[in-house]
């Protein structure tokens, strides 16, 4: 709605009006998704050379490739869901550190960076049979993205936290969110990756930590359903969304059991079994469920007018 004009200037002075529709839709959900599974296959990748240097001959490469392939998507997703795509180089050229997307852009880009160095130095060595100093190059620039990945991974819980009377959106929340999510699809993408060049042993490991991640996701996710109405009359009508037949209850439940609840039942029986099938199976429905997951809590509060 137009308030006022100002002839010198042509400028037009708006009145803050609630959108009328949903803002951030499934374009943000790909974006922080891709991000989860490129941030979370370093952090595997980081842990297997840690626990056992010599399973990582076969999996630097192909694991830092899909890596960087899942972080080209989430940047591409970024880009496309700006207003202004064609004007991102102002973030690289004017760059206003106190925002947290200024910051995010330069962390992801760094980190995308530093793993086309490493694919780099991986794919030479093979080429020209070189000796193992530029494996060791690979694991030196594989700890600092490591460090790198947390901040990236973490940033867009800033975002979504800065944003205005969404309080399903804490920041402590979604922050533990965003790290569960890397640690869960990250684990869930090197099994799947690894396959018989990962001993059972460490199939085990990873396995141990995809259960560990939906179960913290898990009941994160069911204090916000139960107890999330007691912070605030707006939380309590976002949840209705997800509650009582609400309109995605259904997508919501959905998710939970796909993401969370059936990968946490399926790593307990791969155990017991000794089975890399099921495994397998619960690594798949993780990162598919994840993306409804994620969908589902950044679409529902946006369904609540602002005004």
């Amino acid at each position: 709605m137009v308030h006022d004009t100002l002839a010198a200037t042509h400028a037009v002075v708006t009145l803050d009006v609630a959108l009328p529709d949903i803002f951030w839709g499934w374009f943000v959900t790909m974006n922080m998704w891709a991000k989860s599974i490129g941030t979370g296959l370093i952090f595997m990748l980081f842990l297997l050379l840690r626990k056992n240097a010599k399973e990582m001959d076969g999996l630097r490469t192909s694991t830092t490739i899909v890596s960087f392939i899942f972080m080209i998507v989430f940047l591409l997703f970024t880009l496309a869901d700006l207003h202004q795509p064609f004007r991102m180089w102002h973030i690289f050229f004017y760059p206003h550190w106190t925002s947290a997307i200024t910051v995010g852009a330069w962390m992801a880009s760094i980190f995308v960076g530093i793993e086309f160095i490493m694919i780099a130095a991986m794919i030479r060595k093979e080429k020209c049979l070189l000796t193992k100093d530029t494996t060791g190059l690979f694991d030196k620039l594989l700890f600092w993205n490591t460090l790198l990945a947390i901040p990236v991974t973490l940033y867009t819980a800033g975002i979504m936290a800065e944003s205005t009377a969404r309080e399903l959106w804490q920041m402590p929340t979604e922050s533990a969110q965003m790290i569960l999510a890397a640690t869960l699809t990250g684990s869930a993408a090197i099994i799947l990756l690894g396959g018989s060049k990962l001993s059972d042993e460490s199939k085990q490991f990873f396995g141990a930590i995809l259960g560990l991640s939906a179960l913290m996701a898990f009941i994160i996710y069911m204090s916000e359903y139960i107890f999330g109405g007691m912070k605030a009359e707006e939380t309590a009508a976002i949840l209705a969304y997800v509650k009582d037949g609400g309109e995605y209850a259904t997508m919501f439940w959905i998710g939970q059991w796909v993401a969370y609840i059936l990968p946490m039942i399926l790593v307990g029986l791969s155990r017991v079994s000794n089975s890399n099938s099921i495994l397998s199976l619960a690594a798949i429905l993780a990162i598919a469920g994840l993306w409804v997951v994620k969908h589902v809590w950044l679409v529902i509060p946006q369904l609540l007018p602002l005004s």
